[in-house]
């Protein structure tokens, strides 16, 4: 039972239901009585069958009824018993129909047909009608029922009946009854001497009404129930007999789900148990295939140009793309010819049936025969996907090739990927743990990330026992090696949780936020609390830079609902580094994002392309609280309203340089880190499909560069509606010189070359955002199934370079001219400024 409560946190009702699938009773129907008015007063004698001498004014009349669904009858049609009529139309009798109420489908009807038996040769229809058991919300009905009759018609029981019961026409009884249902559910209180001189008066407008009206009413009365009784469809289990796909989990679990509740759908689809169900002649036709005994045969196999062909197609394909059998065949038959070609090696991988031991310890025993693999499908074997242990290891030993700066950019779905281990089972030793402990002993700084990487993982009920762990054998390991990096961690540990106290004390503060600032810099001020000074220690959010205290006098608090610290640290060498503490927000995604935007510069810079971007540093300390770096900048939205909307005349009062004609006025270093650093970000924020991108979100440092900031919405999801692909307003090209400017033709320039460069990096960056399904990100865990999908989709691999090219030109034509965002953008400005 589930209470309902008002605003007021009272309650006022208590609320519950059944559900027609615990209903085990069949169901019934009483007929009571017809309101109609015959045409002829009376019958002929000579076609009575009963009594010639009968004197009746009235017909004789029976009722039928049966159940439809779907066009289709469900039960038999059961009817009223002979009563002759002498001064109404009443029957008064329940019929019992051979259906339970668990056995009823959604779209389930009451066919109604009124009969006048004029002879025994000559039965017609009076009336007829089709009644919708199920009502809004899917509650059946139940209690007195006024059911319309279409006259001279037999009720034909379809989904789109020609006899319905209602037509939308309303009257005055209709309002009446319906007044006397809600007094009989209790809604309406009953007053006793009131309810007899309102029964009588409505009794006498029912009877006027009924002298006017043409209308052929049956009244009928359907169970009453204690509770609502609600539509409770059958949901058919999976038996799990399924294959075992490539990857080692359940073929069962690739089959896609049909639901079948959708309006005036007729085709009920069932579950078949037997459908994932491994063929057994094609199992014995893929044993002897791919038996030891073709081994010799197969080295000597080599493709002719039409498999070429289709060899290379198939290696194509993004990690994400499911093979067919053919194409499993296929690259098992040239396993041999593919060792050679380092992209084939995941492709292959995902053919084997890894249920099947003997052709599990073929595919093993391949491994060593092939070339090196690149990085990403290194990374690729180390999700979900696959299980076995040898190819884990496997994918460790060519990760050991990285250099310690490529392994931090992917440090942390290593981390991730240590869920896929099975480390708590008897999975054995994890030869990642090993590596990651290994190197994170042997590097400070991705020791520092690690640590932290592994603490927020240890607040996961889940796998917080494997975590945890992995932290004591990183401990152990740093012990036994003699480094004494442990008080270190200790130590940022007690800072973090210092901080993260201190943010949500100043969250519970009353006072106004200049006062909550002096109480703030007075909690550092105070030696006893130890935040002033302390010993030389690295910064958990940056380990380059130690740390030996907080400067009190530069320290504030942000104008922010969740209050976030503005701390200025000094540093060993004499400088000071700011940081942003956040206390109740998760910055997980947030991190994430920054991650991706940090290797996606690397990746462009390794070809030579600077897009002057500014990946500030983010560190989730916690589920709800971390730090991120400050950067010294105005967001773009202060910088236009401050200069009449032009950012040249913001670029003038600070970067004048008046012989730089062709960057009016600016210095061309300034000019030349807004159109790069604007190129970059938009190509990067459209793959990542960031969201509730607005003028406050988009900073602007004092050399010119353009970064975003607050990644709350990614993978496509935003809060406005039909947002454009990426953020590029009138204003910012307005900044370039116009749409016919040198320097927006540069912009676009150095977003399809960024575009085409990050394409070819697809894989790398379509297989990190596969180990990170279950990491608690909250835009991918909204869909883990979709999400390296979404990123997929964006990258358009389908496309060539030159396709491509046009593809992101007019992707960059449609976000200028978008109407709805710079209505929206005009709305959020506004909303701001009365804010403030």
């Amino acid at each position: 039972m589930s209470a309902m409560r008002d605003l007021s946190g009272k309650n006022y009702k208590d609320y519950s239901y059944c559900l027609t699938g615990r209903l085990d009773l069949n169901l019934s129907v009483r007929i009571n009585s017809l309101e109609w008015k015959p045409k002829r007063p009376q019958l002929d004698a000579t076609t009575v069958p009963y009594s010639a001498e009968r004197r009746s004014t009235y017909p004789d009349l029976y009722v039928t009824c049966q159940v439809f669904a779907g066009d289709q009858p469900l039960t038999v049609v059961l009817k009223t018993s002979y009563r002759p009529m002498s001064s109404k139309f009443a029957w008064n009798e329940w019929i019992t129909l051979p259906i339970k109420y668990r056995d009823l489908p959604l779209n389930a009807q009451l066919a109604f047909t009124v009969w006048d038996a004029a002879s025994p040769r000559k039965v017609e229809p009076i009336g007829g009608s089709t009644l919708k058991l199920f009502g809004p919300f899917n509650i059946i009905l139940t209690g007195p029922q006024k059911v319309r009759m279409w006259p001279e018609c037999e009720a034909d029981g379809n989904d789109t009946s020609k006899t319905p019961s209602e037509t939308g026409e309303k009257d005055e009884m209709d309002r009446f009854e319906k007044l006397l249902k809600k007094q009989d559910r209790g809604d309406i209180p009953k007053i006793e001497w009131l309810d007899n001189l309102a029964y009588r008066q409505i009794e006498q407008i029912h009877k006027k009404l009924l002298v006017q009206s043409d209308k052929m009413l049956l009244n009928i009365d359907l169970p009453k129930f204690d509770f609502p009784v609600i539509f409770d469809e059958h949901e058919y289990e999976s038996k799990g007999h399924g294959s075992f796909n490539s990857f080692g989990g359940s073929a069962s679990n690739s089959i896609p789900s049909f639901h079948t509740n959708m309006p005036g759908s007729s085709i009920f689809i069932v579950d078949d148990p037997e459908i994932a169900r491994e063929n057994p002649v094609e199992a014995k036709h893929r044993r002897l295939v791919r038996s030891h005994r073709n081994g010799p045969l197969d080295r000597q196999l080599k493709p002719n140009p039409k498999i070429r062909d289709e060899l290379a197609q198939i290696l194509r394909y993004p990690p994400s793309h499911s093979l067919t059998g053919e194409e499993k065949d296929l690259l098992w038959k040239f396993r041999y010819y593919l060792t050679r070609d380092k992209r084939a090696l995941t492709k292959f991988l995902k053919s084997v049936v890894w249920s099947d031991p003997a052709e599990a310890k073929q595919a093993v025993d391949l491994l060593p025969a092939w070339v090196d693999i690149d990085v990403d499908d290194a990374l690729e074997l180390l999700g979900s996907s696959f299980e076995n242990r040898e190819v884990r290891s496997y994918a460790v030993t060519q990760l050991r090739s990285a250099n310690d700066d490529d392994l931090l950019l992917f440090l942390l779905q290593l981390v991730q990927g240590l869920k896929f281990e099975h480390i708590d089972s008897n999975f054995g030793e994890s030869n990642l743990v090993a590596f990651l402990i290994e190197r994170a002993v042997k590097n400070p700084i991705l020791g520092n990330y690690f640590h932290w990487y592994l603490m927020i993982e240890c607040e996961d009920v889940a796998v917080s026992k494997m975590y945890g762990k992995v932290s004591y054998q990183y401990m152990s390991a740093m012990t036994a090696s003699g480094i004494q990096r442990r008080e270190s961690l200790r130590r940022q540990g007690e800072l973090i949780e210092t901080l993260a106290n201190l943010a949500k004390s100043v969250q519970q503060m009353r006072e106004s936020r200049p006062k909550k600032i002096d109480k703030l810099r007075e909690y550092i001020s105070d030696p006893k609390n130890g935040l002033v000074t302390f010993k030389p220690l690295a910064l958990p959010l940056d380990p380059r830079i130690e740390v030996t205290g907080i400067v009190p006098e530069r320290t504030g608090i942000f104008k922010s609902n969740l209050l976030p610290l503005h701390l200025t640290f000094s540093c060993t060498d004499g400088s000071l580094y700011q940081v942003i503490f956040k206390s109740g927000d998760d910055l997980r995604q947030d991190q994430l994002v920054i991650q991706l935007i940090t290797l996606m510069d690397d990746l462009l810079r390794k070809e030579n392309l600077d897009l002057k971007l500014l990946p500030y540093k983010v560190l989730a300390t916690g589920a709800d609280h971390g730090m991120v770096q400050f950067v010294q900048s105005m967001s773009l939205a202060n910088v236009l309203n401050e200069n009449n909307g032009s950012l040249l005349m913001y670029w003038r009062k600070y970067h004048l340089d008046e012989r730089s004609v062709e960057t009016f006025g600016v210095r061309p270093e300034v000019m030349d880190n807004y159109v790069k650093s604007c190129a970059g970000y938009s190509v990067i924020m459209y793959l990542l499909g960031v969201g509730d991108r607005h003028l406050d979100n988009l900073l602007m440092s004092p050399n010119g560069n353009i970064f975003h900031v607050d990644f709350g919405f990614i993978l496509g999801r935003d809060p406005k509606p039909f947002p454009a692909p990426m953020k590029i307003t009138k204003e910012m090209v307005d900044a370039m010189g116009g749409f016919n400017s040198v320097h927006y033709h540069s912009f676009k320039s150095y977003c399809v070359t960024a575009y085409n460069i990050l394409r070819k990096s697809a894989n790398l960056i379509l297989n990190l955002f596969g180990l990170m399904v279950d990491a608690n990100i909250p835009d991918i865990k909204a869909e883990p199934d979709k999400a390296v999908w979404k990123v997929e989709e964006r990258f358009q691999l389908n496309l060539t370079d030159d396709e491509a090219i046009k593809f992101f030109q007019n992707l960059i034509n449609e976000s200028v001219s978008a109407m709805i965002p710079q209505i929206a953008e005009a709305i959020h400005g506004w909303t701001q400024h009365w804010r403030k």
